[in-house]
């Protein structure tokens, strides 16, 4: 079904948790495993119903944030989804305790128990006021986001329209675009810092609530850690400052020299003297394109696009109303069609999102059929899918940017190294904060300000008054509301260079791997799962060294 035709309605939350409270009882009454699964199938028709009504509504609402009806749809939501937490835990007990869990972990898996595991323990039910303050504050920090109104040569643009001036060939116009852009955030710099230690004090409060010291332990449990933890996360990030964050100053000093430069400031991100490629055509023409593109890549890669294609499953557009960023999400009554989000703005991004946000999808589409259980993979895994799929679409990459092809793979590829330190810098700063609860906003601002020094030893802020003051993460919208979720960018980067070395090398075989990573899914947990598809794990010490070998030959570094 195209997706402008998929009918809306409020969710009745009170019929929801009545039906998931009686399953519940037949599950403790189940007389066989073959019942017990049959319970549950129920179980997940029902919330896949409300999933779907509150993803069309989501997705609506960031189509366009000042339609009021979906703005209060939302505001629903964001209160009633707390609510449902208690009846979903004790029916995750009862499925967890059953005494058929051999049968049910032959047919759902056994990442599927250690995720109720998880689940049951970051839950109490003392909570719900604390995750719907929570679900309020994160829809404040959207909306000032996406509000933000900034007076262009005559027109209103918001932040992400603003990125084609801030990454403009002309240094003149890319520095008065950030001073635009940093103009606005510090003016709300404040409401900022206020929100974001609002949202601090909240998840402290729920860690403290089930036992914890703070809320770090809390944190990797809702994102599902459930194959490692801060340990082996804090030794990834050692060896990035030791092996990626050299290689990342060096590819900093070359891109000054080819842009002629006597010195980098942060107003310099691009990489050529011409300016960063940018694709030709319209945006109706990139996604036409990438039609052709998927065609040519495999036959799993065509059907997928045909699909997206053909129930306009994309709104990719960007409006002054559109809610920034972009991001994959689904529609479980729809044969859990993928559905992507983005905010064309005229820059290579444009195609990134053809490469990043499809690769989500493609994954997605491609085990759309699976049960549920068995898709539930870690971030940390899903980032894998999406940035290696744009470094398996580089053969195509005339296709978008013409003669320019070339400049762009080899800008993506210094960009995929540069952005691992700040994507670290990123996870340490917020283990710092959760750690620390009580900081003031400036404090804070002066960690981010003092692991700078560590992880982006050569950025220059000049004189920009809210980049000195430490403000640079205050626009990264996953601090705000996905704690500890940027990592995952980095370990799945990681993966994805092991990927590019290889395809380099032997690009189907390469491929046939992927597609092997995609199907496998969530059915076994992730350090066991990429050494079945020969892949290293980003825990294991050295496991950059080769990369990083590969990659500096590659480059001349």
């Amino acid at each position: 079904m195209k997706f402008s035709e998929m009918p809306y309605e409020r969710v009745d939350f009170e019929k929801l948790k009545k039906e998931v409270v009686a399953l519940t009882e037949e599950l403790k009454n189940a007389k066989s495993g073959e019942e017990a699964f049959a319970i549950n199938e129920k179980v997940t028709k029902a919330y896949e119903h409300a999933q779907t009504m509150s993803t069309l509504c989501s997705i609506r609402h960031d189509i366009d944030t000042t339609d009021k009806f979906y703005d209060e749809e939302r505001n629903f939501y964001d209160e009633m989804w707390p609510t449902v937490q208690e009846i979903n835990v004790e029916y995750k007990k009862a499925l967890f305790d059953c005494p058929f869990r051999d049968y049910l972990v032959s047919k759902l898996g056994p990442v599927t128990f250690k995720n109720m595991e998880l689940e049951m323990r970051s839950f109490t039910p003392e909570m719900v006021p604390l995750l719907q303050e929570e679900n309020a504050l994160s829809s404040e920090y959207d909306k000032l986001i996406a509000g933000a109104k900034i007076e262009w040569e005559g027109e209103i643009l918001n932040l992400s329209l603003m990125t084609k001036y801030t990454t403009d060939k002309d240094r003149e116009v890319r520095k008065k675009a950030y001073a635009k852009t940093t103009g606005f955030l510090l003016s709300v710099q404040d409401k900022l810092d206020e929100i974001y230690d609002k949202m601090v004090k909240v998840r402290t409060k729920m860690g403290k609530m089930l036992g914890y010291e703070n809320y770090l332990p809390l944190g990797y449990d809702r994102m599902g850690r459930n194959d490692y933890g801060p340990k082996e996360v804090a030794a990834f990030r050692e060896e990035v400052k030791k092996k990626i964050v050299p290689l990342a100053t060096k590819i900093n000093e070359r891109r000054r020299q080819r842009l002629g430069l006597d010195h980098l400031y942060y107003y310099d991100p691009i990489s050529f003297k011409e300016g960063d490629p940018r694709p030709i055509g319209t945006p109706e023409e990139i996604l036409a394109e990438g039609k052709k593109m998927y065609a040519e890549l495999s036959p799993e890669t065509k059907e997928f696009f045909d699909f997206m294609t053909d129930n306009e499953l994309f709104d990719v557009l960007g409006r002054k109303t559109k809610t920034a960023g972009g991001y994959m999400t689904n529609l479980p009554e729809y044969d859990h069609a993928p559905f992507i989000f983005a905010n064309f703005n005229g820059t290579l991004h444009d195609v990134d999102v053809i490469t990043h946000e499809a690769g989500h999808a493609f994954q997605g589409y491609v085990t759309r059929r699976n049960l549920p259980e068995l898709n539930e993979i870690g971030m940390e895994t899903a980032e894998i899918h999406s940035m290696s799929m744009e470094f398996f679409t580089e053969p195509w990459m005339d296709k978008f940017f013409g003669d320019k092809g070339d400049d762009y793979i080899l800008s993506h590829l210094e960009g995929t190294i540069t952005f691992i330190p700040y994507g670290t810098m990123v996870d340490e700063f917020q283990h710092i904060v959760y750690e620390n609860p009580d900081m003031t906003p400036k404090e804070r601002r002066d960690v981010w300000l003092k692991l700078e020094k560590e992880y982006r030893p050569d950025m220059d802020y000049g004189d920009n008054e809210f980049y000195l003051s430490g403000g640079w993460w205050q626009r990264q919208p996953h601090i705000f509301n996905s704690p500890f979720y940027y990592i995952d960018y980095c370990l799945a980067q990681t993966v994805a260079l092991e990927y590019k070395a290889w395809m380099d090398e032997d690009y189907k075989a390469a491929w046939n791997s992927y597609l092997s990573l995609c199907k496998l899914s969530a059915s076994d947990f992730y350090s066991k799962m990429l050494p079945k598809v020969g892949l290293k794990v980003p825990f294991e010490k050295g496991c950059l060294d080769k990369t990083v070998e590969v990659i500096s030959k590659k480059l001349g570094l």
